[in-house]
């Protein structure tokens, strides 16, 4: 059983356990001071056990039975093991992350047009403290959350994306993020910025890659500020390993025109969570966000989503479909706030999930919260399985029983990953949802 006293002491032992930071003795002061306070504010967060509303039907039970050692090198000597992991036909800007530190040496930035800046935290700390104090904690911040207090008091490196006014990438920037715990139990804290002023536009892929059974916690915060007509398509695909442990905590702010495409991809781990929260600050944005998770034996996913409008004429679209199998069990938990500023405001947030065997388990809580009196917005959700009638046409039809549940499969999942942009990234993905539905159909007894 999780208490207030089992938190502390599992946080004071990583805490009081980290090594000094790479780049500690040149940090400025306002880093230093914000990684201070955030040490204080993971001690004084409230239980994330069933009490706490964003934390009751996640348990991090567990999580607090592990002993984490903090990831604190690079190591560029897994070249054979990213050059496996490359997409074939994708010509991107590559950025690789070893155990949440990144590597120059693995890394093919290529040349940049003239205001993109695409570096690790560590060197941009070292090279322009000044523009990242003038973005560092700016926007929505993850309050009341433990890891990501945990993730600004320990965290020194990570990826920076920075486009100056009209600059648009013509390559995706590719991330890698391959992490690796077979000989300890490594925990990653890698801190993420992206920042694309007016105008700007940019595609980027995420991908979380760890082989098991290596046993991990991989836990990333990524800040992404939009300004006025900045665009930018951002694509995770999370395929850790069956043993790690897994959060994502993502801080997405908008301006006026700003468009935010974001779609998440979840098939690996033994226990990962996603968090979204995304403010309208300016009026006039707009954001759409994707989302597809397959769960099985040993699994457990969840997403958490908030979105707020705080601004008139913003809209908003979050499509996130689930396929459980075994004695997988998943979290989908999407809040829409609109603000009483925020009239005409347009919302729309469904959840769909299929359930291939009787135990595997969802709990879904879409909501809406609304003070304006002149807006369009809706929810809703499904929980369902295979359509009999639709498996005995197919079956009629000459199709076996396996191959024609792995249609159906296919035909829900292909809403969300035919709208990924990135034909490569795409294909990727279909492959994966193809090898995880067969053993999925297999254990389902679709023989």
């Amino acid at each position: 059983m999780i208490t207030l006293e089992r938190q502390h002491s599992w946080l004071q032992r990583h805490l009081g356990a980290a090594p000094a930071h790479t780049h500690e003795a040149a940090a400025p002061a306002w880093l230093a001071a914000a990684r201070q306070q955030a040490r204080l504010s993971a001690m004084q967060q409230p239980l994330h056990g069933r009490q706490h509303e964003s934390w009751r039907y996640s348990s991090i039970e567990g999580l607090l039975r592990q002993e984490f050692t903090l990831s604190t090198e690079s190591h560029d000597d897994h070249a054979g093991r990213i050059d496996e992991s490359r997409l074939a036909d994708l010509d991107s800007y590559r950025v690789v992350m070893i155990n949440g530190r990144y590597s120059p040496a693995l890394s093919e930035l290529g040349a940049l047009p003239q205001g993109a800046m695409l570096a690790g935290l560590g060197e941009a700390m070292s090279s322009d403290p000044e523009l990242l104090a003038a973005w560092f904690g700016a926007g929505p911040s993850q309050e009341g959350s433990i890891f990501s207090a945990l993730n600004t008091a320990l965290g020194s490196d990570g990826f920076v994306l920075h486009l100056e006014s009209n600059v648009r990438l013509q390559r995706p920037v590719e991330v890698v993020h391959l992490n690796l715990g077979a000989e300890q139990q490594l925990m990653m804290t890698p801190r993420n910025l992206v920042v694309l002023q007016p105008g700007a536009e940019a595609t980027l892929i995420e991908r979380f890659i760890g082989d098991s059974p290596a046993v991990y916690f991989h836990n990333g915060l990524t800040q992404v500020n939009l300004q006025q007509d900045a665009a930018l398509r951002h694509y995770r695909l999370q395929q850790e390993s069956l043993a790690a442990w897994h959060l994502s905590s993502l801080s997405i702010s908008q301006q006026s025109r700003s468009n935010y495409r974001g779609a998440t991809l979840a098939f690996g781990g033994r226990w990962s969570r996603t968090e979204y929260q995304l403010d309208f600050d300016e009026r006039h944005a707009s954001s759409s966000l994707d989302g597809l998770y397959m769960v099985g034996d040993g699994q457990f996913t969840d997403f958490h989503l908030k979105i707020r409008h705080l601004a008139a004429e913003c809209d908003s679209r979050e499509r996130f479909k689930g396929i459980l199998h075994g004695e997988g069990r998943a979290v989908f938990d999407g809040h829409i706030l609109v603000d009483r500023d925020a009239q005409h405001s347009d919302a729309q947030l469904s959840n769909d999930n299929l359930m291939l065997t009787r135990n595997a388990e969802i709990d879904t809580k879409p909501q809406l919260e609304i003070y304006a009196d002149d807006v369009k917005c809706s929810h809703g959700t499904t929980v369902g399985q295979l359509d009999p009638q639709q498996l005995f046409y197919m079956r009629s039809r000459g199709i076996g029983a396996t191959a024609a549940r792995a249609m159906l499969c296919r035909g829900f999942a292909a809403e969300i990953i035919d709208g990924i942009d990135s034909a490569a990234l795409r294909a990727y993905a279909a492959l994966l949802l193809d090898s995880s539905l067969e053993g999925a159909l297999r254990s389902a007894g679709g023989n």
